[in-house]
C-alpha cells in the first residue's frame, strides 16, 4: 500500500467500536501494533473500556461529512461496522450512512476500507425475493466500493461467539424449548463462522499490501441447517435431544414474533435476522485464502465455537454482547444537572437509608444490581414490566449485563444502559425501555463525615420527565407501585450490604478498582428479595 510498507504499523479507523465486533476488533488491531483511532458518536461511552487507553478516540456521526473526512484524515484503513438494524427505516439509514463514508473515505485520501457484510442475496428456490436485510448489506458493500477507494467486503452468514446476537437466538431458542414446532427456514443451509476467525481475517486485511478491491465469501469448515445447529448445541450443553417439529405455516414475521418472546433478542432485531435465515447461506469460494492464509490451528467447527462461546459465557469473560450497541431509537440525552430546573414537568422517587456498613461494602453491593443477581425488589413486578415491554415492541429485561460483577459507562443493563459511573459513589442508569418519556434511576453511597467508618448513607432516585399528557397519566398510574417496588429496593440493598459487612459472614473483599470508572467486584447473594 502507498502510505507503509507490508506488515508495517498501520493508521487504522475503526467504525462501532462500542459495537460487538468493533469492540473485539480495535484491542486487536492494538495488539497487532497497527495505530487504532475509534470513530463513535458518544466519546463516553469507551471511557471505562481499557483497551481505549491505547487508541486514539474521535467524536463523529458517519452521517456527518465533515466530521467523518476529519475524522479520516491521515488513515490508512478504515473499517466500516456499522448499521442501524432494528430501527424504522433502517435501509434507507443505512444508505445515506454508507454514502457518506465513500465519499469522506475518498476525499481524505484512505487506502482501503474494509466493511463486514452478509451473504449475497439471491432469491430462494421458491422465488421469493432477498430480504430487507440482506438487500441493505448488499448495497451498503456497493456504495462502498463506488467510492473508488479499494474496498474489501466480507460476506459472512452466522457468527457463532459469546454475545452475538445470532448466537444468543440460537442459545436461548435451544435451551428454552425442549419441543419446538419450527419454521422451514429450520431446513436452509448455513455456513457459520467463529468470531474468532472473523477477527482474524479482519485484523489481517490491516496488513495485506495488495490493491483489492472486491468481495470474499468467509465461513467455517461445516456446513449445516439450523435445526443441525440446535440438535448439536443441545447435545454440546448438556440437554437432553429436542423434538422440533417443522412446519410450512409460520412466517418469518410470526417467527420473529416467538424469538422476541422467547430470547434476548428484540423483535425489531429478530424479525429482519430471521427473514434472512429463508436464505441459503454457503460460501461460493474461499479466495480469502490468496491473500489471508487461515489461522496456523485451523478455521473453528461449529461444535468448537460452541464450546469457546459457553465457556466464556460459564466464566464471565464475555467481552462484548450484541446489546453492547446503543437501541437505536432510545433516548440518549443525559439526565439534565438540575432535573427540577430543566423546563416541564418532573417526577422524581426519592429513597433514602442508613446503612450500618462501610461505604465500600454498600457500592459492592449497588455495582452487582440486575442481570442474574435481579433488582433487589419485587422480582414479579420487574418480570412483569420486562415483558408488557417485550410486547409492545421494547428491548425487555433479557438483556441482562455482559459480566456479573464488572460494568462500563455505556454498557446494558437489562432494560436500562449505563450513563455514569462515579467510582464508590454513583451508578447512574437511563432507561431504554418504551416510555412516554425519559427516566433514569440513580444509586448513590453517601458518605457521612460526621458517622463511624462503618456507617454510610444509600440514596436513590428514580426520575422522570413526562412527554405529553400519556407521561403524566403514566406517571401518576405506577407511581403507587413504587412504594413497594423502589422502596423495597432500598431496603433490601441496604440489608444486603449490612449482611456483607456482618462479623457473622466473612466481609467480601472490597471492589478493586481496574480503570478510573470501571469496577469489578466479588460474587455476592442474589438480591431478588431480602
Amino acid at each position: 500500500m502507498s502510505r507503509r510498507a507490508a506488515g508495517r504499523r498501520a493508521r487504522v479507523l475503526v467504525t462501532g467500536a462500542t459495537g460487538y465486533i468493533g469492540g473485539r476488533l480495535a484491542p486487536r488491531l492494538i495488539e497487532a501494533g497497527h495505530h487504532v483511532r475509534c470513530l463513535t458518536r458518544s466519546a463516553g461511552r469507551l471511557r471505562d473500556v481499557p483497551w481505549a487507553r491505547g487508541a486514539e478516540i474521535v467524536e463523529a456521526d458517519v452521517l456527518d461529512l465533515d466530521a467523518t473526512r476529519d475524522a479520516l484524515h491521515g488513515i490508512d484503513v478504515a473499517y466500516y461496522l456499522v448499521h442501524s438494524l432494528g430501527s424504522p427505516g433502517f435501509e434507507d439509514v443505512d444508505r445515506r450512512a454508507a454514502h457518506t463514508f465513500a465519499e469522506a473515505a475518498r476525499e481524505a485520501g484512505v487506502n482501503r476500507i474494509v466493511y463486514l457484510g452478509g451473504p449475497e442475496p439471491h432469491p430462494t428456490p421458491g422465488g421469493e425475493p432477498a430480504s430487507a436485510h440482506l438487500r441493505s448489506r448488499d448495497e451498503v458493500a456497493t456504495l462502498l466500493a463506488a467510492s473508488g477507494v479499494p474496498t474489501v467486503t466480507l460476506r459472512a452468514a452466522v457468527i457463532i461467539g459469546s454475545g452475538s446476537a445470532s448466537f444468543e437466538m440460537l442459545r436461548y431458542l435451544t435451551e428454552r424449548l425442549p419441543v419446538m414446532v419450527t419454521p422451514r427456514w429450520v431446513g436452509t443451509r448455513i455456513q457459520p463462522i467463529a468470531v474468532r476467525d472473523v477477527l482474524h481475517y479482519l485484523v489481517a486485511w490491516a496488513s495485506v499490501p495488495e490493491q483489492v478491491s472486491r468481495s470474499f465469501d468467509i465461513g467455517g469448515p461445516d456446513v449445516l441447517t439450523y435445526r443441525q445447529m440446535m440438535d448439536r448445541y443441545a447435545r454440546i450443553a448438556g440437554l437432553r435431544p429436542r423434538v422440533i417439529v417443522p412446519v410450512g405455516v409460520l412466517t418469518p414475521w410470526l417467527s420473529s414474533q416467538w424469538v422476541n418472546l422467547v430470547t434476548p433478542v428484540p423483535g425489531a432485531i429478530a424479525k429482519p435476522l430471521v427473514a434472512s435465515l429463508i436464505h441459503e447461506a454457503v460460501c461460493r469460494e474461499h479466495d480469502i485464502a490468496r491473500f489471508v492464509p487461515d489461522p496456523p490451528e485451523g478455521l473453528k467447527g461449529f461444535d468448537e465455537a460452541v464450546e469457546l462461546a459457553l465457556a466464556k459465557i460459564r466464566d464471565a469473560e464475555v467481552e462484548t454482547r450484541w446489546s453492547t450497541a446503543t437501541w437505536t431509537g432510545a433516548p440518549a440525552e443525559p439526565l439534565p444537572t438540575d432535573p427540577d430546573w430543566s423546563g416541564g414537568s418532573v417526577y422524581i422517587d426519592h429513597k433514602t437509608r442508613r446503612v450500618h456498613a462501610p461505604p465500600d461494602a454498600l457500592w459492592n453491593v449497588i455495582v452487582r444490581i440486575g442481570g442474574e443477581t435481579g433488582w433487589y425488589s419485587s422480582p414479579l413486578a420487574w418480570v412483569l414490566r420486562g415483558w408488557l415491554d417485550r410486547v409492545i415492541g421494547g428491548v425487555g429485561l433479557r438483556r441482562g449485563r455482559r459480566d456479573p460483577v464488572e460494568i462500563y459507562v455505556g454498557e446494558a443493563l437489562d432494560f436500562w444502559r449505563v450513563e455514569e459511573i462515579e467510582h464508590g459513589r454513583l451508578l447512574r442508569l437511563r432507561a431504554e425501555m418504551l416510555l412516554p418519556g425519559r427516566a433514569w434511576l440513580e444509586l448513590r453511597v453517601d458518605h457521612d463525615l460526621l458517622s463511624p467508618e462503618h456507617v454510610c448513607r444509600y440514596d436513590q432516585r428514580a426520575v422522570f420527565i413526562p412527554h405529553g399528557l400519556a407521561g403524566h397519566l403514566y406517571w401518576q398510574c405506577i407511581s403507587p407501585f413504587h412504594h413497594f417496588v423502589f422502596g423495597g429496593m432500598a431496603r433490601n440493598i441496604a440489608h444486603a450490604a449490612e449482611r456483607a459487612a456482618s462479623p457473622v459472614e466473612p466481609s467480601p473483599p472490597p471492589v478493586r478498582a481496574l480503570s478510573p470508572t470501571r469496577v469489578r467486584a466479588d460474587p455476592a447473594p442474589s438480591g431478588s428479595g431480602p
